[in-house]
């Protein structure tokens, strides 16, 4: 593929869905480009706005908490996985709201705390307290969540 046609390629893979750096520089070498022409063609994105970084993290911040419901160290590990730099990473993750993020973590508390039938109140507390760890949220902010909630 030469450089005009993979830099179309690009601009239309960018434009459907924002992008990371990471996520553009592999789908390049994935079409067979060198180095050299991958890092000009990402600088060219760059230039044209197709490409920002920091835009991306926070789209992909917004996306995941909203949509999927995931709590801050997911969301921080995915996107340290796709080599954000941690100064975005923290800007984004700061465009959470704090009612917001508690009021999520309380309403997948409840919900999950339903569907539980452990009849054991120890280890309905430990499955539940595993699951919001397992959606990424913070182990303080479950245990007082779930404390003032009255929940398991």
């Amino acid at each position: 593929m030469d450089k005009k046609a993979a830099l179309a390629k690009a601009e239309h893979y960018c434009a459907y869905q924002e992008r990371s750096q990471y996520e553009i520089r592999n789908k390049l070498y994935e079409w067979g480009l060198k180095t050299a022409e991958v890092e000009e063609l990402i600088s060219e994105l760059i230039v044209t706005n197709f490409l920002n970084e920091e835009r991306f993290a926070k789209v992909y911040v917004s996306g995941k908490f909203n949509i999927k419901k995931w709590g801050k160290i997911k969301i921080k590990q995915s996107l340290k996985i796709k080599q954000v730099p941690d100064k975005m990473i923290t800007k984004a993750l700061n465009t959470i709201d704090s009612g917001d993020y508690l009021q999520t973590l309380l309403e997948l508390a409840e919900k999950k705390a339903k569907l539980i039938t452990e009849t054991d109140a120890y280890k309905k507390k430990y499955k539940l307290i595993t699951y919001l760890m397992g959606k990424g949220f913070e182990n303080n902010l479950i245990s007082e969540v779930l404390k003032d909630n009255n929940l398991p």
